[in-house]
């Protein structure tokens, strides 16, 4: 029954922190350890010790799995350079230097526990990278970048570190370190290949959202089991297993499986990873108490875990300048401009550590010298580089002049991307010789046309609702009329719960897309930068001199006939204004039939993209 209520005072506390935190915009990671640390000193909060098995075996492999799949296998091949380089060589590299500075503080350490601890701190959090990182807007190639590394470093980690432990009772060849790494990240790899082919095979099988979210769940454990079991790395399996399962998911599951894959491992997570920042924070009174009450000075305490702490976050940052400019040698990303060195230095500092390092440092022998001191060093690394480095984020990204993602070249790239799927479904449905005497394919051709044109309207400054914003209005008034009346037979007993259920079910979905489009319009709406795509066209490509608007912020045409415009696009050669396919006259694609005109660009206030009629294209 106490485990029961710990687990419930836990749960409830994440609960009640993050909807605070999210209400006043604060940093819910930082508060719940904050909060933790609190507790840990009240007389009616229980002592939770967090147990390395729990840890390591409980918690460990679903958040590794549910960061995974979020994760862009794309993207992580486009930076495997970077990730490898920080995942394997930073850490091996902080581990070293930390083990030298431990050592030089405390001489009767011996080697062996030096290097245990500097394994213990050395790898950075997936946990903490993604929950600060994506909070403040870093760009994603960082982010990318810092969650690639945090899904790989633990394996690193942890070989050095049971390297290091069996070094404390006996003495271990250094080419041993080299083939425990070798065989654990290759058994890793081979084994989540296996479970990726297994659970491929089998999706393809089962239609059942149910079942196969049944399955997503059991996957990261028997992974990383699996792999542990025959001395190869479970991290390294689960995340393999995942960054695959979530590559191939569009061709391995149903819609209904994605999106209820999706929701759950989003609830799963946010606990988990909540719980995590809590657990940090409610160990503090029994570690702080443990290593004031030993042999050592308090003075000397300070020192080795101020010094560890200084440690960790400057041999990131040397790191990071010698792997960018003396290994790795970055290209241009995707916008054609090689990342600056602020890039550079915002990677170095989002250096946070998390549970891992707290979980690993108890598997520290207990007959380890200092050993209360090393628990001491983990919880001052972890809590540190979280307060210090997640505080000073935002701040250094801002001084910096960082860019976080613009919501406007999204929307832009969005709807450039809706455009060309439409085109080629529209392609398909021409391919189709069928009869049709019931005019289906006029109506799935307005259903594409509208669904782009929606995508398109997100764009531009107007304050004035677009056609698509009153649908959305009207639509979400109609569903909660529509709603109610469900709700009102429901009560009657009349129908089934099941045929109830599945009708409340169609009208949420519908509802969860119309708030999803209008939240992305207000995000759009707030980004007021000028968005542009870089487009492979040849008309997009051509130079041409600039020319005047002959009408100003307006549609002259859509003035003279009296009709109301949406958004206002110019031509590039003559510099008439016309109005976008969202209008009733569509007077912009009339201007390219009449005259021939192929590009025309956006005259919205703050935007910067040309559209090519000729190859539909964007730029």
């Amino acid at each position: 029954m106490d485990l029961v209520l710990t687990l419930v005072g836990i749960v409830a506390t994440v609960i009640v922190v993050a909807g605070v935190c999210s209400k006043l915009d604060l940093p819910s990671p930082l508060v719940l350890i904050a909060v933790g640390v609190v507790g840990s000193y009240l007389p009616f909060v229980p002592d939770v010790a967090l147990e390395p098995e729990v840890v390591l075996f409980g918690l460990l492999p679903p958040l590794l799995y549910a960061a995974a799949i979020q994760t862009s296998l794309v993207d992580f091949n486009a930076n495997r350079r970077a990730i490898l380089l920080l995942s394997v060589g930073l850490v091996a590299f902080t581990a070293v230097g930390v083990a030298v500075v431990v050592h030089a503080l405390i001489p009767d350490l011996g080697w062996a526990p030096a290097f245990a601890i500097g394994a213990v701190v050395a790898p950075p959090d997936a946990v903490a990278a993604t929950a600060i990182g994506r909070r403040i807007g870093l760009p994603r190639r960082i982010v990318t970048i810092l969650e690639g590394e945090s899904l790989l470093n633990d394996a690193t980690a942890l070989v050095a570190l049971n390297t290091a432990i069996a070094s404390i009772t006996a003495t271990v060849a250094w080419y041993i370190v080299g083939r425990d790494f070798v065989v654990a990240a290759g058994g890793g790899i081979l084994i989540g290949l296996v479970f990726f082919f297994v659970i491929g095979f089998v999706r393809k099988h089962v239609t059942d959202p149910v079942i196969d979210s049944s399955l997503s769940f059991l996957t990261p454990f028997a992974a990383y089991v699996t792999a542990e079991q025959i001395n190869a790395s479970g991290v390294v399996s689960v995340v393999v297993a995942g960054l695959l399962l979530a590559h191939k998911s569009p061709i391995l599951q149903t819609a209904q499986s994605r999106i209820a894959e999706r929701m759950n491992w989003r609830s799963i997570a946010f606990l988990l990873e909540s719980g995590v920042f809590l657990l940090i924070g409610l160990q503090a009174r029994s570690i702080i108490g443990d290593a004031l009450g030993g042999e050592m000075t308090f003075g000397r305490i300070a020192a080795v875990c101020g010094s560890t702490l200084v440690g960790v976050i400057v041999l990131r940052v040397v790191w990071v300048f010698f792997a960018r400019y003396l290994l790795v040698r970055p290209g241009p990303d995707a916008s054609g401009k090689v990342p600056p060195w602020t890039y550079t230095f915002l990677l170095g500092w989002a250096g946070m550590r998390g549970v891992v390092t707290l979980a690993a440092a108890f598997v520290i022998p207990l007959h380890t010298p200092h050993r209360d001191v090393l628990l001491l060093i983990a919880f001052t690394v972890t809590a540190g580089t979280l307060f210090i480095q997640g505080l000073s984020l935002p701040w250094l990204a801002h001084r910096l002049k960082v860019p976080s993602p613009d919501p406007a070249a999204d929307a832009l790239a969005r709807a450039n991307l809706l455009h060309q799927a439409g085109q080629a479904g529209l392609a398909k449905l021409d391919e189709l010789e069928e009869d049709d005497p019931h005019a289906v394919s006029e109506q799935i051709r307005d259903r594409v046309l509208r669904r782009d044109n929606a995508a398109w309207e997100r764009l531009g400054a107007s304050e004035d609702e677009t056609p698509s914003d009153i649908y959305a209005r009207r639509r979400k008034l109609m569903i909660d009329a529509e709603r109610e009346r469900v709700v009102e037979i429901r009560d009657t007993g009349t129908v089934a719960h099941e045929v109830v259920d599945d009708v409340l079910s169609m009208l949420d979905v519908e509802e969860s897309m119309l708030d999803y489009s209008a939240e992305e319009r207000e995000r759009v709406r707030a980004s007021q930068k000028v968005v542009s795509l870089e487009g492979d066209c040849e008309h997009l490509r051509l130079v041409r001199p600039p020319v005047d608007p002959d009408t100003p912020g307006e549609c002259g045409d859509c003035v003279r006939q009296g009709t109301q415009w949406v958004h206002l696009r110019m031509c590039v050669l003559c510099g008439h204004i016309a109005c976008c396919d969202s209008s009733p006259e569509r007077h912009a694609s009339a201007h390219f039939a009449e005259a021939g005109h192929e590009v025309m660009r956006s005259a919205e206030a703050g935007e910067d993209w040309r559209w090519c009629f000729v190859d539909q294209l964007t730029g």
